[in-house]
């Protein structure tokens, strides 16, 4: 058993003297760690299990989602296994999963060293969360704050306030934002007649985000973009004029989005003193992985490994109908990564851009 096993389980005994044993173990882990901590905001691409715990569709903690995960069970993150921030976490040698902040089934003792405000769903707009009745983006700041809280008075106000400093922030959101709401919905389209204006909103949303989580006390944030959307099994399905090939209107508008994610990456780290805040973007190794699959030992790039591999995600993914070995396919369901796939996207993530805080 590693330290941070020994930590979390160690963490949940009740009396006095393991608790003052686990906070000691801590401690000295974060003594010991460039990186102590790994806290997640975001959408389903980094959500791991948020959703369980509010009254929305949009969840999978049922099967065939999480039967390959360590332990075999759905835990709600949209997969058949674990997700990037736990590879990350994983690679920094903290733990192998960042736990979801609203599972009853884990105390602060295990959020110290890492955690997920993510919400499947959920989007930089607010009328992006009101689709699936999820958590807006402003709400998991609310629950960072109160995750601050319940740290600075489980290991004091330095340490806790170390840990928030030097801790590696993932953020991973704005696919909703277009394909749930944007193009899915009249709203949004008629405030904004084109696609750059509703852009440079979300540009503004997220600024102000950034902005705020900074004032918070994060320095170390990893931005990651959007992916390829219009190479998305379900989007593909949908593009029945051009057989089913991606469709290079979503992708185009993934890349000219993640440009004026870029700049405000520039923007911000001129702006805000002691900022090291990285575009992690991920768009063109994915592309790479859905045009030339066998290139990264998968056999199918086009449909899912759920159902029918084109439509079905979250309750429509029925376990009597879902492929045998997700490992040959780049999509868990219709619009999510297989868990080979979030390694393969983790392992680029850190050798390319999250190596300067190991």
């Amino acid at each position: 058993m590693n330290l941070m096993s020994a930590i979390g389980k160690m963490g949940k005994g009740y009396a006095p003297w393991l608790l003052f044993i686990t906070q000691i173990l801590i401690l000295l882990h974060f003594s010991a760690c460039k990186v102590p901590a790994v806290i997640v905001f975001g959408d389903s691409s980094v959500d791991s299990g948020n959703n369980n715990f509010i009254p929305t569709i949009a969840r999978s903690n049922f099967e065939p989602y999480g039967r390959d995960f360590l332990n075999g069970n759905p835990t709600g993150r949209f997969s058949n296994g674990r997700i990037p921030p736990d590879f990350v976490s994983e690679a920094f040698g903290i733990k192998e999963a960042v736990p979801a902040y609203l599972d009853p089934a884990y105390t602060i003792s295990d959020f110290a060293t890492g955690v997920c405000f993510a919400s499947a769903g959920t989007g930089y707009d607010n009328a992006t969360s009101n689709v699936a009745g999820v958590i807006p983006l402003w709400k998991e700041v609310e629950y960072y704050k109160e995750y601050q809280k319940k740290l600075r008075a489980y290991l004091g106000e330095e340490n806790a306030n170390e840990i928030l400093s030097e801790a590696l922030y993932l953020v991973s959101i704005g696919t909703n934002d277009f394909l749930e709401n944007y193009y899915a919905l009249t709203e949004r389209r008629c405030e904004f007649p084109s696609v750059e204006q509703y852009e440079d909103f979300l540009i503004g949303l997220a600024e102000n985000f950034f902005r705020e989580i900074y004032g918070l006390g994060a320095r170390k944030i990893s931005l990651t973009g959007l992916p390829p959307m219009g190479c998305l099994p379900l989007e593909r399905a949908m593009n029945i004029l051009e057989f089913h090939n991606c469709m290079e209107e979503y992708n185009n508008l993934a890349l000219e989005f993640n440009g004026k994610l870029g700049w405000l990456v520039s923007k911000l780290n001129n702006d805000l003193p002691g900022l090291q805040m990285i575009d992690a973007n991920v768009y063109d190794i994915f592309l790479q992985i859905v045009k030339n699959p066998s290139d990264f030992g998968f056999e199918e790039a086009k449909t899912g490994c759920c159902g029918t591999g084109r439509f079905e995600m979250g309750f429509l993914c029925d376990p009597k109908f879902t492929c045998q070995d997700a490992n040959k396919y780049v999509f868990w369901d219709a619009f999510h990564p297989s868990q080979k796939t979030s390694q393969i996207l983790s392992n680029y993530l850190i050798e390319k851009h999250l190596v300067m805080f190991l």
